[in-house]
């Protein structure tokens, strides 16, 4: 069997454990068999700090699968400790709003300095993954670099709008000030990572997971290529909602849903995405019991959602591929 999954960070490194267990392998570190699940994962979120290259969906999903997550933040690595960051703030070093920890900033000088010699991204994902042996092939998105970027009023009072990376608004400001536009930046001229592709092309079953639908899954299409690889691609695409009684399973999505005109609702997100039969993404679009959601042209079931931990998750997995079709083997 092989599983394609376009995932985001938290919510997709948690799906990506169920995806795992409903296979029969162990959700954390390698296993053995036949299966194969590769994850497309969002770089829009990827910036430039003190030097540093940060992939936090990236390593969200390493970490998570590799069994080095801090489980109760649900990013960053267990047992950190924060003696750069208080050296960085107390130098006056800016941004100060984001903290990174000691454990991870190796993470980053390994990454920086890899690309910096002229490695692509998914070459230098690979290596970093040697060390965690996620179990799944983690492939970023693109090796070009796309960024997200939201436009805002000005936040100290000027006139007009200006436009702030995405790490910005989501982490320092909390995505509480009104997003006028969320725009991929560099996303037309970018291209699919080596073997993004061809997993679609050879996939037995494509998982959206509940994920962010604009910032993170919505990131992943836009590269130019990936959603007509979908679209016109053998496998069923099934989707599972990221909204659960009108309100976001985690983060700030109905922010980003806002920001174009998109209800927060199971119902609007499967629409948004659309059914395959009339060029949309879905043949399937899983929802959480008690909520409605009728999207034209595509199967929905009501289900639990909740991701309370690997096994929980695996039964969302399994009833994707009953939804679909599809045999577990």
């Amino acid at each position: 069997m092989k599983v394609v999954v376009v995932v985001g960070g938290v919510g997709g490194a948690r799906f990506l454990l169920g995806v795992k267990a409903a296979l029969g392998l162990p959700p954390i570190g390698e296993g053995t068999g036949e299966h194969e699940i590769t994850a497309l994962v969002n770089t829009g979120d990827d910036v430039w700090m003190h030097g540093l290259r940060i992939c936090p969906d990236l390593d969200t999903c390493m970490y998570t699968l590799g069994g080095g997550i801090d489980t109760e933040r649900g990013w960053g690595q267990s047992g950190e400790t924060w003696a750069v960051s208080e050296g960085l703030k107390a130098y006056g070093a800016d941004p100060d709003w984001f903290g990174l920890g000691d454990k991870d900033i190796a993470t980053h000088l390994v990454r920086s300095r890899m690309l910096r010699a002229g490695y692509p991204l998914s070459a230098v994902t690979e290596a970093l993954c040697d060390r965690w042996r996620p179990g799944v092939r983690l492939l970023p998105m693109t090796d070009d670099r796309v960024e997200t970027h939201v436009v805002i009023d000005d936040p100290d009072g000027g006139e007009g709008r200006k436009a702030i990376h995405f790490q910005e608004w989501w982490v320092r400001y909390r995505a509480e000030l009104p997003a006028h536009r969320i725009l991929g930046v560099g996303a037309e001229e970018s291209g699919p990572a080596p073997g993004v592709l061809d997993a679609i092309a050879e996939a037995d079953l494509v998982l959206l997971a509940p994920s962010n639908p604009v910032v993170s899954v919505g990131s992943v299409l836009g590269v130019p290529g990936i959603r007509d690889a979908l679209v016109s691609g053998p496998a069923p695409v099934i989707g599972v909602s990221p909204v659960i009684g009108g309100k976001p399973v985690r983060g700030m999505a109905d922010a980003c849903l806002q920001s174009i005109g998109v209800e927060t609702t199971a119902e609007a997100v499967g629409t948004f995405f659309g059914a395959r039969t009339d060029g949309g993404l879905l043949d399937g679009w899983l929802v959480a019991e008690g909520d409605e959601a009728e999207v034209a042209g595509v199967r929905t079931r009501a289900i639990p959602l909740l991701m309370h931990d690997p096994e929980t998750t695996a039964a969302m997995v399994r009833a994707a591929f009953e939804l679909a079709e599809v045999g577990l083997g």
